[in-house]
């Protein structure tokens, strides 16, 4: 078992490669918060941008699913896979978090045991029996035991508490690095350390304002350098190798800026797209909040419409027979009821970043 030193680090971290990596991330997350305002309604890109970060950080824990049942378990369709519904339930969390962030201005332990217990379904918290340690899927071998005892999970929890509260001379991006190898190496709870860890990424951003609403995730940056990062680690535990930890979570954070930075582009260009096709093509048809119902998620149905219009069902279901028509949406029967696609959202979505 590795002992988990209290932090702040004692030392040096910031090398000359950190901070001037840390210049190039940082300008492209300020980059990113700077687009993500290109779309009024922030629901739109949370949740698209969620939804991408719930798949992609489930499948890093081998939970797998599809666009298609992913987009059904956000509507709460009855025949989803288990799987589809975890990655949901991922979405409820990071949302929780960020309700939590945004109210109390704080990340605090308690709010991390809630977050873990809503991506859970249960409230088991934080371990306090010993048995749990970090096997290698291929061969078994054990290569990293956490903490085991219950106090000392407590009071390295409560240390992080206050590091990533208290301000530090730390470049915060720096910080989101440590803070993210301090919890995985703690690893407080039964199962879903790694997505409550991901999820801590997000909401530490936006705590130090450097963004405004989630729309930064590492997940699929983590996925396509999955070898690097649990190599990587692993070697700050065992040899005190944190330049290159921070480097590559440095990286993950620029990489990761840019391509969400086009995606967002893309949605904006396909909204445009998309309202002036209505307006010119369908002009009786034609508001905002229509366009806004339709690419707040890749699936619309009548009651959508209805809530949000204030229209009656008959007039709903007239206008999304009118938009498939002109081949904005695409209808698809599920059991009892007809949802409508937003095909070239759906596809980009798919595509991802």
């Amino acid at each position: 078992m590795n002992k988990i030193k209290n932090l702040p680090l004692t030392q040096q971290i910031e090398t000359q490669k950190v901070l001037k990596k840390a210049i190039s991330a940082n300008r492209a997350l300020a980059n990113l918060n700077g687009v993500a305002r290109i779309i009024p309604n922030s629901a739109i890109l949370i949740n698209s941008l969620v939804l991408q970060e719930a798949k992609d950080s489930s499948a890093i824990e081998n939970i797998i699913t599809t666009h298609d049942e992913l987009y059904r378990a956000n509507l709460d369709i009855e025949s989803v896979t288990n799987e589809a519904k975890e990655v949901q339930n991922y979405k409820e969390a990071l949302l929780r978090g960020f309700a939590l962030v945004k109210d109390t201005k704080l990340l605090l332990k308690k709010h991390i045991v809630e977050i873990q217990g809503v991506l859970e379904k249960n409230d088991a918290g934080v371990r306090k029996q010993a048995g749990t340690n970090l096997k290698n899927a291929q061969t078994g071998e054990v290569i990293y035991t956490p903490p085991q005892d219950y106090e000392t999970i407590q009071n390295l929890l409560t240390n992080l508490e206050s590091y990533i509260n208290e301000p530090n001379e730390l470049d915060p991006l720096v910080n989101m690095a440590i803070i993210h190898h301090q919890f995985e190496s703690i690893h407080p709870f039964y199962d879903g350390n790694g997505r409550t860890g991901r999820i801590i990424n997000i909401l530490y951003l936006i705590l130090k304002d450097l963004l405004d609403i989630p729309v930064l995730y590492l997940s699929r940056y983590i996925i396509t350098h999955k070898p690097d990062y649990y190599r990587l680690l692993q070697e700050v535990r065992t040899e005190d190798k944190w330049e290159e930890w921070i480097l590559y979570m440095l990286d993950a954070v620029e990489q990761t800026s840019l391509e969400t930075i086009e995606l967002i582009n893309n949605i904006s260009e396909l909204m445009i797209k998309t309202q002036d096709k209505i307006s010119s093509e369908l002009p009786k048809l034609y508001s905002k909040d229509l366009v806004e119902i339709l690419f707040m998620h890749p699936y619309t149905k009548i009651e959508f419409l209805v809530d949000r219009l204030h229209i009656t069902r008959k007039t709903a279901s007239k206008y999304l027979s009118e938009l498939e028509n002109n081949g904005i949406l695409k209808n698809i029967q599920i059991k009892n009821s007809k949802y409508f696609i937003n095909v070239e959202l759906f596809d980009l979505l798919r595509k991802g970043i």
